[in-house]
């Protein structure tokens, strides 16, 4: 089966050249104790069988610093395409979208709204200033990987795909549902967000993992979640080195998790829906 990866991150050995300026001015764990770089991951890849990925700003290691990504994605452009951070809230973020999303440029961004280096859930995203971003994003049909928890901004979150409907949105780790507390309230929680044809989730080990825990419970999560965003709007991503399995280990989960889903189904996660989210990507 074709598997395109549209989430792993890449750290560069080279200090000098790639200086670490880590969003929140902290480094995660990972990101300081298991760094793979462009090299590193191209090898894994190749163990695992997959051709393409897209590599994702590790903001805790280069917070807006989006050098290496680039320069990896030039390095291997049939292997890679690059999604970097960007500031919505400065004031010519539209102009800065628009370059830089240019020709050879990111193929997507991300917002970095919450995560171990920045524990409190922002709201920013969704603030007015960051209005004429949303609105560039639109008319570039750019797409924007969103990294926030679910709960603490949803209300933020609904408001912003209710104001932009043209705006392309790839939820991280679908939000974080608390899948290990209860699937069945987890999956009703994120399948109520399907009414927004603009929004699309990302699937990773975090939400992989507890799926796999709860066995035959995990049918109560990705049955609604399935059923109401199709299977077109679910892209499979590794999230390593940030994940600690080897890239094989993280295929299988994800080929275990959705083992009773129809192999066309299958299809669209492991890779149909990356071609969709980013164009650049080879058929």
């Amino acid at each position: 089966m074709d598997i395109i990866d549209t989430h792993c991150h890449i750290i560069s050995g080279d200090l000098a050249k790639y200086p670490r300026a880590p969003l929140g001015g902290k480094q995660s764990s990972w990101a300081a104790t298991r760094p793979v770089d462009a090299d590193g991951i191209a090898a894994r890849m190749a163990e695992a069988g997959i051709a393409q990925a897209v590599l994702v700003q590790a903001t805790t290691a280069y917070g807006y610093d989006n050098s290496y990504v680039l320069d990896s994605r030039a390095r291997r452009p049939d292997r890679f395409l690059a999604v970097g951070t960007v500031d919505p809230l400065r004031l010519d973020a539209a102009e800065h979208l628009t370059a830089a999303t240019g020709e050879g440029g990111l193929s997507g961004v991300r917002l970095f709204t919450s995560g171990s280096t920045v524990p409190t859930q922002g709201e920013w995203f969704a603030a007015p200033e960051s209005y004429p971003f949303w609105e560039r994003a639109s008319e570039l049909g750019v797409t924007v990987c969103l990294q926030m928890r679910l709960g603490p901004a949803t209300a933020q979150l609904v408001a912003l795909l209710d104001r932009f409907p043209a705006a392309r949105i790839l939820l991280d780790h679908l939000g974080y549902p608390a899948v290990a507390e209860s699937p069945a309230d987890a999956g009703a929680e994120v399948a109520k967000l399907a009414v927004h044809p603009n929004l699309h989730l990302k699937l990773t080990h975090r939400t992989l993992e507890p799926l796999h825990a709860a066995g035959k419970e995990a049918g109560a999560f990705l049955d609604p979640v399935l059923a109401s965003f199709g299977a077109n709007r679910i892209a499979w991503g590794s999230n390593l080195p940030a994940a600690e399995q080897s890239l094989p280990e993280l295929v299988t989960l994800a080929q275990e998790v959705l083992a009773e889903v129809p192999e066309s189904e299958q299809r669209e996660i492991f890779a149909g829906t990356a071609r969709r989210l980013y164009p650049g990507l080879s058929g």
